[in-house]
């Protein structure tokens, strides 16, 4: 919610709301300095769950973000702090419910269809959010290291005139498919070094 692209990285710190902010003052006692506030409202649309206080709460406790499988409110005084937060949406009114605890309100989280525990690592800029199992996120990390750089590449040709469709051979491709319908411009990709997000 800032006015520059957010981005965040960090170890997750898992919290399921039932309706009452103390859950999030109980998972931030817990957190350690770079830990990215994992909420797990159900995905709700009829309440926000995250607003001002928590942000600042969680930005003073040195976390480096909150994501939200839910609504925030609040939105201007987010920007204003500057905590990156990803959620689905925004919605003035809280929750007016209180549901009971459950015993793994901290061991972990629902995030659409992913559940997301502590050991996991997550990653959020302008395009959304990933999670990564703590074993996996080097690997990740360095794959996507590599995707980046041969697409920086790719674009600086095609600024210099030479097209996609050339870089990766588009047109052997398509005469491929004339003999063989099952081949996936994936599979060609990989035999001419290419990459593209399909």
């Amino acid at each position: 919610m800032s006015d520059r692209a957010p981005r965040l990285a960090g170890r997750c710190l898992p919290v399921r709301h039932f309706g009452s902010v103390d859950v999030f003052l109980e998972a931030i006692e817990r957190s350690h300095p770079g830990d990215v506030l994992i909420v797990d409202n159900q995905g709700r649309t009829d309440e926000s769950c995250v607003g001002d206080l928590v942000a600042l709460e969680a930005k003073a406790a040195g976390l480096s973000g909150i994501a939200i499988w839910g609504l925030h409110r609040d939105t201007r005084d987010l920007r204003d702090i500057g905590l990156p937060v990803f959620s689905l949406g925004a919605l003035p009114a809280g929750p007016k419910r209180l549901d009971e605890r459950r015993r793994n309100t901290f061991s972990s989280a629902e995030f659409g269809e992913h559940t997301i525990r502590t050991r996991d690592t997550a990653f959020g800029d302008e395009d959304g959010l990933i999670f990564v199992q703590e074993d996996r996120a080097n690997e990740v990390l360095m794959h996507a290291l590599q995707i980046r750089d041969v697409e920086r590449s790719q674009a600086s040709r095609i600024r210099l005139g030479t097209t996609l469709r050339d870089q990766v051979d588009f047109s052997a491709y398509v005469q491929a498919r004339r003999s063989d319908p099952q081949l996936t411009l994936r599979e060609h990709l990989r035999r001419v070094g290419g990459t593209v997000e399909v």
